[in-house]
């Protein structure tokens, strides 16, 4: 993982009751339950910019401290649908098929 730094930064209410909540449930300490949540958006979003298109696997990879197997996995479990569309390979098998003839 990459180092961590440290940021000043004011917590709204409800996510410190979220906090407060995670701990109990995954009994973390209070830092690991904001660091978890706070990394549950951040991989939302890169999926978010991945699956339309705005940054490449290699860079949600990178930007998630992962691989891009498992960036793959994760957008599988979201119901993401990834690479060319069914219609686009049909459209290569297609034009495979006619080159090889």
């Amino acid at each position: 993982m990459n180092a961590a730094a440290s940021y000043p930064l004011r917590i709204p209410q409800n996510l410190i009751e979220l906090a407060n909540l995670r701990t109990k449930e995954e009994h973390v300490d209070k830092s690991t339950a904001l660091r978890q949540l706070l990394y549950m958006g951040a991989q939302d979003y890169v999926i978010e910019l991945y699956g339309s298109g705005r940054i490449s696997l290699s860079k949600a990879a990178q930007l998630l401290d992962t691989s891009t197997l498992d960036v793959s996995r994760i957008a599988s479990e979201r119901n993401l649908l990834l690479g060319a569309a069914k219609t686009q390979q049909e459209k290569s098998r297609e034009t495979a098929n006619n080159l090889s003839i």
